[in-house]
């Protein structure tokens, strides 16, 4: 293995003003309610507003205002991740009464959460696409109560219209405009107008993902994301242009994303940077691209691809994509990561958008114990047990040792009490 092109070194120091910033801003929440998420809104671009709810006649005007040809691709992207996300849900199935030994009966529920946040980022791009991968697995776990969380646009009261017409196709039960760690912090600690919810899912910027680090255990959340990344394994069969212009799909999120490739072949690594070069000149969001890619982009060349897997897995990419000549063969070996792309066709551009598989996944190695949001993240599988007392006094001697044993004296007497007074 050698590196033909290498990341610029990071210090990786917690950043102390942004867990302060972000500690005030849920205090002030909690303790001020709407008042200061109004304040908070205003003071990072919204304009004042009488309400943070916005009307479901607002969603029904963006979706028919919206061009024909993004209406349908909403529509065709909600109905695939929508289709797969039930797939999913039916593969987990409740467990009735099961006999484990006589009058012993375990089992369990599989219970959907009672509500939910669903904070899609606004920033620099209107993410409308999270708001389908997001809201239409929490409806298809039968989430009673889901909730969204949108910026509003810089100097205006509302999101962008495309993201309002996503959460209308999405079927979103409540839509605020209310974005940043004020809305974490609103939506946690509930306000005058907005009801705190059982979890809160979604990727935002430095602050919201801080703020949901910091009200855990208070909600439910699905995983910490940072930048994203995609790690490219090719072998001298893929195409360069198709490698660069992968790399830089993630590469233009932000100047903290990262594009890497690891490949068998000198000459496809070579062809692979000059190819990100010639198509940089042509990229609208190049001055962006361009830093993402200086600064943290790599070119790994392995010296089969056995190694290349092993790379892979030591990363644990956010996106993993296999463009060789038989990219079956490799799925074995690979272990860690947050979504798989299986063949040069399978462009994560794809599973951004409209494949069904979701994009919210995993980052900075945390694919090496997580995977991507899902209809499982909505749902929580309850265990029961119902024992006769048959089964109950088979068990309430080994109870009643172990407790002892473990000085826990009440729960040795409340194993006797089902055999004999104590």
């Amino acid at each position: 293995m050698k590196f033909y092109k290498e990341a610029k070194a990071k210090e990786l120091s917690q950043n102390t003003r942004i867990f302060a910033e972000v500690r005030e801003i849920i205090e002030r929440v909690g303790k001020h309610g709407d008042i200061a998420v109004a304040d908070y809104n205003v003071k990072f671009g919204g304009a004042p507003a009488a309400s943070f709810r916005v009307p479901q006649s607002e969603l029904e005007r963006a979706y028919d205002e919206i061009s024909p040809e993004l209406r349908g691709a909403i529509e065709r992207a909600a109905a695939n991740i929508k289709k797969f996300a039930e797939l999913q849900r039916d593969s987990l199935w409740p467990l009735g009464e099961v006999e484990v030994e006589e009058g012993v009966f375990l089992g369990h529920s599989v219970i959907p959460v009672d509500s939910c946040c669903c904070y899609v980022p606004g920033g620099n791009h209107p993410l409308f696409s999270t708001a389908l991968m997001l809201v239409i697995p929490a409806k298809a776990a039968g989430v009673p109560r889901v909730c969204a969380a949108v910026p509003p646009m810089r100097g205006s009261v509302l999101p962008h219209p495309a993201t309002l017409a996503a959460l209308k196709a999405a079927g979103a039960d409540e839509v605020y405009a209310v974005g940043g760690a004020q809305a974490i912090a609103a939506f946690a600690c509930g306000t005058e107008t907005i009801a705190p919810v059982a979890m809160i899912v979604g990727p935002g910027n430095k602050y919201v993902t801080e703020a949901k680090r910091q009200v855990y255990g208070k909600v439910g959340i699905d995983f910490i994301a940072g930048p994203s990344e995609v790690l490219v394994i090719a072998d001298d069969s893929a195409s360069p242009t198709v490698a660069a212009a992968d790399i830089l799909a993630q590469s233009e999120h932000d100047c903290d994303a990262a594009g890497i490739l690891v490949t068998t072949s000198e000459r496809l690594a070579r062809e692979t940077e000059a190819e990100v070069t010639r198509q940089l000149a042509d990229l609208d969001t190049a001055e962006t691209a361009a830093k993402s890619w200086e600064e943290n982009g790599r070119i790994i060349i392995a010296d089969s691809l056995a190694e290349a897997a092993d790379i892979a897995n030591e990363i644990a990419p956010e996106h993993l994509e296999v463009n060789v000549k038989e990219p079956f063969e490799l799925m074995g070996l690979l272990r860690n990561y947050g979504s798989l792309f299986i063949g040069e066709g399978s462009a994560e551009v794809f599973g951004d958008y409209v494949a069904g598989t979701n994009h919210t996944l995993p980052t900075m190695g945390a694919a090496r114990y997580t995977g991507g949001l899902s209809v499982m993240n909505f749902l929580k599988v309850c265990t029961f047990q119902h024992i006769t007392p048959q089964g109950a006094a088979k068990l309430a001697p080994d109870a009643e040792t172990m407790a002892a044993e473990e000085g826990l004296t009440a729960h040795a007497k409340a194993a006797a009490a089902r055999i004999r007074k104590i």
